[in-house]
C-alpha cells in the first residue's frame, strides 16, 4: 500500500535479481492464472526501471524470459465473443476475458476453474454458456427499442435474459460497463429483442405469496427442515452476515430444525447499493462517527471502499491486497485476517489516534491538510493507487449514501 498499486491491477516492483526468474518457483497470483507449469511468478519479474505510475497488466504470462519490460496501457476494442477459444502461448484467463469484453470471473465459472487453476496452450475454453449454435431461423425484423424500469433485486444480466437479448447489448445501449451500478427506479433502454418462437398459453396465476414478515425492528425465527442461514436472511430481507453476527455464528456453524435464531432489523436502503454494500457502508459510517470524523472524511472512506472493492469485504485482490479497502499485509496493514476484518480495516483507513497499526501505516487523519485536498487527492494520499483520479467519480454517490444512512 505504501507503493503504487492500482485499484484492480496494482504496481509492484521487487529487487529480486533477474536470475530468480529462471527458478520456476510457483506462486499463485490472485486473479491471474499461469499457462504452463514453469510459468514465471508475476511478482518475481524484474522490470527495466519503469516509472511507478504505469499500471501493470493483471495476470501472469507463460513465457519465461530473463527480463520483462513494463508495457503502457493500450485501449483495445473487444472482439465478438465466440462460443469457445483455444488457449495460445502467453494467454491468461484475464487477458482472454478482456479481449472479448467478458469478466474474468465469468470465464472461470463457465469452465469450472478457480483463481489458482492452470491453463495451457491448446486447451479449449468456453466463452459463452451455450457452445452449440442455434438452429437457423428465418430472419425477422427487430422490435423497436423500448425502456425498462429497474426493480429491486434486478441485475443487468437478469434484465437482458428476460428480454431475450445479451448483457453486452443492454450495457452498450445505456453506456454502462461491467462495474456500473443500477438502482431501483432507474429507467434503462432495452435494444430490440428477439420475438418469442411460439405463442403458448399463459400459465395460471400462482396464488399470492404470504407477505414477508416485517423485520424493521428485528425478531426471531424458528428454523424449519431444509432451511439455511442464507435462505432465512433472504426471506427477511437482511444479509447473511447480519444473521450470523446477530447469533454469534460463523460460516462453518451448524443450525438444526427447531432452533430459534435472532433476526436483526433490516438495513435501511441506499441508492444503488445491495444489502451487502449497505451493511459495509453502515459500518464505515458508524466507525467514522465514533472517531469524530467529519462527513466529508466519511464520504471519502465510502468512495474509496467502493472503488477498491465495490464496498465488499472480498477475500482476493491484486498481489496480496484483501478486504474492504484492499490493504496489503506485505505493506504493514496487518495480517491477512486483520485486513479482512472490516471494522479494523476501516479504523486503519481513517488512522489517527485510534489507528490499530500505530505508525506503521498512514490513514486519512494522518495526512497533513487532508481537509483542503480534493476528494480524489485525499483518497489517493492514503491508497497510493496507480490511478489517482479513479476515486473522483464516487464523490457524489458517496455523499448520497451518507445522507441515506446517516
Amino acid at each position: 500500500m505504501r507503493q503504487v498499486r492500482s485499484t484492480r491491477n496494482r504496481v509492484h516492483q521487487t529487487g529480486i535479481p533477474s536470475r530468480a526468474l529462471l527458478t520456476g518457483v510457483p506462486v499463485a497470483v490472485a486473479g491471474s492464472i499461469a499457462l504452463t507449469l514453469s510459468a514465471v511468478p508475476a511478482h518475481a519479474a524484474t522490470t527495466d526501471a519503469a516509472p511507478l505510475s504505469v499500471p501493470r497488466t493483471f495476470g501472469a504470462t507463460a513465457v519465461s524470459v530473463p527480463r520483462v519490460a513494463a508495457l503502457p496501457t493500450v485501449r483495445v476494442t473487444a472482439e465478438a465473443v465466440p462460443a469457445t477459444y483455444t488457449v495460445q502461448r502467453g494467454d491468461t484467463v484475464s487477458r482472454i476475458a478482456a479481449r472479448f469484453g467478458l469478466r474474468t470471473s465469468d470465464v472461470l465459472a463457465l469452465n469450472g476453474l478457480g483463481w489458482s487453476s492452470t491453463i495451457y496452450p491448446g486447451q479449449v475454453l468456453k466463452l459463452s454458456a451455450a457452445a452449440a449454435a442455434p438452429a437457423p431461423v428465418a430472419p425477422a425484423p427487430a422490435p423497436a427499442t423500448g425502456t425498462y424500469t429497474v426493480q429491486r433485486g434486478d441485475t443487468v444480466s437478469a434484465i437482458a435474459t428476460r428480454h431475450g437479448i445479451t448483457t453486452n447489448a443492454v450495457l452498450a445501449a445505456n453506456g454502462l460497463g461491467w462495474s456500473s451500478i443500477i438502482y431501483p427506479g432507474q429507467t434503462i433502454k432495452i435494444p430490440g429483442a428477439a420475438a418469442p418462437a411460439a405463442s403458448v398459453p399463459a400459465p395460471a396465476p400462482a396464488p399470492a405469496p404470504a407477505p414477508a414478515p416485517n423485520t424493521s425492528a428485528g425478531g426471531s425465527h424458528t428454523i424449519a427442515a431444509g432451511e439455511t442461514i442464507s435462505s432465512i436472511a433472504k426471506r427477511y430481507g437482511v444479509t447473511t452476515n447480519a444473521v450470523l453476527s446477530a447469533n454469534g455464528l460463523g460460516w462453518s456453524s451448524i443450525i438444526y430444525p427447531g432452533q430459534t435464531i435472532k433476526i436483526p432489523g433490516s438495513a435501511p436502503s441506499a441508492p444503488g447499493l445491495t444489502a451487502e454494500q449497505v451493511a459495509n457502508a453502515q459500518l464505515i459510517v458508524r466507525i467514522g462517527r465514533e472517531l469524530g470524523v467529519s462527513d466529508r472524511g466519511i464520504a471519502i472512506a465510502l468512495g474509496t471502499a467502493m472503488q477498491e472493492s465495490s464496498l465488499r469485504n472480498v477475500t482476493w485482490g491484486d498481489r496480496d491486497s484483501l478486504g474492504l479497502f484492499q490493504q496489503r499485509p506485505s505493506h504493514g496493514w496487518g495480517t491477512a485476517a486483520e485486513v479482512q476484518d472490516a471494522a479494523r480495516a476501516t479504523r486503519a483507513f481513517f488512522g489517527g489516534a485510534g489507528d490499530p497499526n500505530g505508525s506503521r501505516t498512514r490513514g486519512l487523519l494522518d495526512i497533513p491538510g487532508w481537509e483542503s485536498l480534493t476528494f480524489t487527492q485525499a483518497a489517493q494520499a492514503v491508497q497510493i493507487s496507480a490511478y489517482p483520479d479513479a476515486y473522483a467519480k464516487w464523490e457524489a454517490p458517496a455523499h448520497s449514501w451518507l445522507a441515506a444512512l446517516g
